[in-house]
């Protein structure tokens, strides 16, 4: 169990993901991307933030989820993160953001090693509220090693 937290949700092809709120820097409206060649698919790409070139990560590629055109709600979730040790801001993409919430220890479980799609190191737990779950994301598990290592190829997120 884990103490109470504020969260960020948002929804990633029909999930409720959440990062922590202190983690959170801002939420862009879509900006140019360039892409760059030779990196990992789910983070080809960067974006200016306020002079400051960002890294974008579409989380949709790494968990291998569809990849929709971006519609009026979607949004880029600006947050500060350690990436291979390093701390930064890295651009998330996002379907749509929902709210802050705040999650009581209570309403948080440890993630089960078995029964979902996703890999329980790229989670912190889940969360309850409102009758939804929430999965309560560990970006630094999930960015690990985000950059191109030899003898891989982009796709291999």
């Amino acid at each position: 169990m884990t103490a109470a937290r504020e969260v960020l949700t948002f929804d990633l092809e029909g999930e409720i993901l959440a990062v922590d709120a202190r983690d959170v820097r801002e939420i862009l409206d879509l900006v140019p991307v360039t892409r760059v060649p030779g990196a990992r698919r789910f983070v080809d790409g960067l974006i200016n933030v306020r002079g400051q070139i960002v890294p974008l990560a579409d989380l949709r590629l790494k968990f291998g989820m569809s990849t929709p055109p971006p519609t009026v709600d979607t949004r880029i979730v600006v947050v500060e993160t350690r990436v291979d040790g390093e701390s930064g801001a890295v651009g998330l993409l996002a379907d749509r953001v929902r709210e802050v919430a705040e999650l009581s220890a209570e309403a948080i479980a440890a993630t089960p090693d078995i029964g979902l799609r996703w890999r329980p190191e790229y989670l912190r737990g889940i969360g309850k509220r409102d009758g939804e779950l929430i999965l309560l994301i560990d970006l630094e598990n999930i960015l690990a090693n985000a950059g191109t290592r030899p003898g891989r190829t982009p796709e291999e997120a």
